[in-house]
Order: structure tokens, then sequence, then C-alpha cells
């Protein structure tokens, strides 16, 4: 396997990892919110597992974007995975996940100055965190090269359930000092989902997406395009094949 297919795999299954790692690290926040361990376990621990899961997250996160970097297929540039939406390669679909990378990275931030910031201003920015899944989901489905596969869509299935299913839990837990918020909070959890599923029909899915998506014409058409050699790389060499490619942050 050459280095340019193992990019392209290492970039594939990074993006899917933090997609469930985002996931698992949701659901374990709420949990601990919501005290489901009750008195059994410490509060430590469980607080211990959610920082830890969202460190990981953040590390695969970095792999995905440095590996999609320097997979010489596509056009990317680092500032397109930190600055949103200016990519040439699928500039709003690549931009979801620059700022679900970039929010997410602004959670760990407050986090490690939670004291210094005060525990109101963190728990305002961390409702953040619950941004950071559909972006990434629909990142995932707008710019990854599996979207189309069952399997791809099964996980994310998946992945919505779990996350939709504690949100509302979590919602409805504090829907007597925060009703508006809890109301707001459920119709997003219920239309979201929907417009996902009508959306997805009619792009990834659907044919042509590619092109729709803001792929360059270059990439396009089962043509060899001549090759981006990323800052420090080679480029491959004249007529090699190279994988399709996909955008930084979600799953892919």
């Amino acid at each position: 396997m050459n280095s340019a297919h193992a990019l392209w795999f290492l970039t594939r299954g990074t993006g899917l990892v933090s997609l469930l790692l985002v996931t698992a690290s949701i659901v374990v926040g709420v949990a601990a919110s919501l005290r489901v361990a009750g008195t059994a376990t410490p509060r430590f621990v469980v607080a211990g597992l959610h920082r830890n899961l969202s460190l990981l997250t953040v590390a695969f996160i970095v792999v995905h974007v440095v590996t999609t970097i320097l997979d010489a297929y596509a056009p990317i540039r680092v500032v397109d995975a930190v600055v949103p939406f200016i990519s040439s390669y699928r500039p709003f679909w690549l931009g979801l996940g620059a700022l679900a990378f970039d929010i997410i990275v602004a959670l760990v931030i407050t986090s490690l100055v939670r004291v210094r910031i005060g525990l109101r201003t963190w728990r305002g920015i961390h409702w953040l965190s619950y941004a950071t899944f559909p972006i990434a989901a629909f990142h995932s489905l707008g710019t990854g090269s599996d979207a189309a596969q069952p399997w791809m869509l099964a996980a994310v299935i998946a992945c919505i359930s779990f996350v939709a299913g504690w949100t509302l839990v979590r919602l409805w837990e504090i829907r007597t000092e925060r009703a508006p918020l809890a109301l707001a909070g459920t119709a997003l959890v219920i239309v979201l989902p929907l417009a996902g599923v009508v959306w997805a029909n009619n792009g990834p899915l659907a044919t042509g997406w590619a092109a729709r998506a803001g792929t360059p014409t270059r990439l396009i058409g089962g043509k060899t395009p001549a090759p981006v050699a990323p800052t420090g790389g080679k480029t491959p060499a004249p007529g090699a094949q190279t994988p399709a490619p996909i955008g930084a942050t979600g799953a892919s």
C-alpha cells in the first residue's frame, strides 16, 4: 500500500472514530450531569472519564486533520482546517468540519482554565458541545467518501439516536427552571434529524453530489488529477491512482 492510499484510509478511519468519540463524550457528559451513576461511582471518576474521552477525541481529530492536509489528492490547506468555509474543496461541508474542530478546541481550553473563568461562564460555553455533534454529522455525510455506504449510515444513525435520546432527557430534566431552553432544544432535537433525512436523500445519497457539494471539476469524472503536493510533502508520480478524498473532522 503506497503512502497516498495509507493517508486516505487513515483519514477515513480517524474521521469515523472521531464521530464515535464525540458521541461518547456527549453521552458521558450528559450522564454525569444527570448523575446516572448515583452514589456508587464517585463523581471524579465520571468527570475523569469525560475529560479523557474529550482529549482522546481531540487527538483523533488532529490526526484526521493532519492526514487530510498531507493527502495530496485534494487541495486542502492548514488554514482550511481551522478557518471555516474558505476551502476550494467542498467549502461549506469542509467548513463545517473546521467549525466543529474550533468549537471542540475552545471547549477543551475553557475546561483547562475553568477555575479562572468561573463555573457559570464555563457552563454557558459548554452548552456549545451539543452543537458540535450535528455540525460534525452533517460534515461527515456532506464531505465523506463513505457517506452512502450502509455501515456508515448505520453508524451515523446510531450516533444520532444516542445523542438525541440523552439530550432530550437532559432538556426535560431542566425544564422547570429553564423552560424556554428546554422547549427550544426539544424542537431542535426533533427537527434536525428529520431535516437531515430529507437533505441526505437529496444530497449525499443522490447522484451528482460531488459536483453539487463543491468538488473542483478537475477531481470529478474518474480522471487522475494533477495532485497538489502539501508543504514538505512529495508529489505522487504522474498517472498514479489516488483514492477519492474526504474532508476534515467528521467521519468519512
